[in-house]
């Protein structure tokens, strides 16, 4: 994938530039100080994935990434956990906490391989008639048999979203609120723009986040009352 970095702070360039470096899926294209540059720059140069600070002076991270095509995947990266919530509303494909992990930078960028992948292909993958306790999702060709209660959470992604299960992950063509539309509504909760949770797998939570094993799941603040107020009665 073809790639730019956009941050103001030329360490934090640097270190993600490292990265990029050693990761063969990815293509440096160039590495800008403000969204302005990388603007006028991807007018005349197709950019796959941006790896993009949220906060930058003159127009921030998150008001660039409302300004981009769909198809030009972004990774924010950002010094505040805080930020999290933003880039869902974004339909980012992840954010990186500052200084950056590889490891958990080879996890987005695998993340963002496969749903370029997907661009790519242009499948129409699609959900067939729902059963008591399961439910087939094409995806890659293939019919998945998805039973309700195997489903940690489901993730949307701009057009698609991704069906987290405790041993893989199904990714299928579909809307996040039409999948919510088919979901039993006395186990599954609407937690943010881009996750639907399924509360019997929830370890733990607090005041802004729900626990899956080893997933950390945001709590919009739009949602937030709603998700107190049917958790506590479906307990």
């Amino acid at each position: 994938m073809n790639c730019i970095i956009v941050d103001d702070e030329p360490l934090a360039r640097e270190a993600i530039e490292i990265l990029v470096k050693d990761t063969s899926q990815l293509n440096l294209l160039g590495m800008f100080n403000n969204a302005l540059s990388a603007s006028k720059f991807m007018e005349e140069h197709p950019v796959d994935l941006i790896f993009l600070d949220i906060q930058m002076p003159g127009i921030s991270g998150i008001e660039f990434a409302r300004t981009i095509s769909k198809r030009t995947l972004v990774i924010f990266t950002t010094a505040y956990t805080e930020y999290a919530l933003d880039s869902y509303e974004v339909d980012a494909i992840d954010y990186l906490i500052k200084p950056v992990d590889p490891d958990r930078f080879m996890k987005a960028v695998n993340k963002a391989t496969s749903y370029h992948s997907l661009l790519l292909t242009g499948e129409k993958e699609n959900i067939e008639p729902v059963n008591a306790e399961y439910f087939f999702v094409k995806s890659e060709r293939r019919y998945f048999r998805i039973y309700y209660k195997d489903i940690l959470f489901i993730e949307g992604l701009k057009d698609y979203v991704i069906i987290q299960l405790a041993d893989q992950r199904v990714i299928t063509r579909m809307n996040l609120k039409n999948i919510f539309e088919l979901l039993p509504k006395h186990d599954f909760l609407r937690v943010n723009k881009s996750y639907i949770v399924n509360t019997i797998h929830i370890d733990s939570f607090d005041n802004n986040d729900i626990f899956i094993r080893t997933h950390e799941i945001a709590i919009g603040n739009t949602y937030r009352d709603a998700f107190f107020d049917a958790f506590m009665k479906m307990g």
